[in-house]
């Protein structure tokens, strides 16, 4: 009998996955669509969307962090390590447990104090856009770092669990 648990989890991460790039593409395009046709507006008819510059800058956020989310996705984020390059794989792998548990606490940290800082949004009912409720705009803040932390921490305890298995041999297939 198939594994049904890990047939779920392996659709949700393909699911997971193309969305954040369909959410990536469409972001960009109509960003890109929107800042042309502004500077087009502007240019030709001395006309504009007040809104529209602002929501240039919601859409940077929204691909900046839908982007984080998509490079922690296989260790594809930015890292600096040099010391892998110098010592054997068994001995980088504390450096990398430690930088992982280090990113998976400070993006569940920002997760968590963004979040707060979105409900004193919703109390003070701030606006964006004219009359959207900042929260809106805002929310993909504490959600796109509760997504990272999550992904660092399984990050972290493959590490973990990778420092108990045995390596394997040179020759062998698995």
């Amino acid at each position: 009998m198939p594994d049904s648990s890990g047939v779920v989890v392996d659709r949700l991460e393909r699911w997971g996955t193309a969305a954040e790039n369909a959410s990536l593409v469409l972001l960009l395009g109509a960003m890109m669509l929107l800042a042309v046709g502004q500077i087009a507006l502007r240019l030709f008819f001395s006309f504009g969307f007040v809104w529209a510059d602002e929501l240039i800058k919601l859409m940077v956020l929204w691909i900046a962090l839908i982007a984080s989310i998509a490079a922690s996705r296989n260790n594809r984020h930015l890292r600096i390590d040099i010391l892998s390059h110098f010592v054997a794989d068994k001995y980088a792998r504390i450096p990398r447990l430690i930088v992982e548990a280090f990113a998976a606490f400070m993006c569940g940290l920002l997760a968590w104090q963004s979040y707060r800082y979105m409900l004193v949004s919703i109390e003070f009912e701030e606006t964006v856009l004219v009359d959207v409720p900042a929260w809106v705009a805002h929310g993909i803040v504490p959600l796109a770092f509760a997504l990272m932390c999550y992904r660092f921490f399984l990050s972290f305890v493959s590490e973990v669990l990778g420092l108990f298995r045995p390596a394997p041999v040179a020759g062998s297939t698995p």
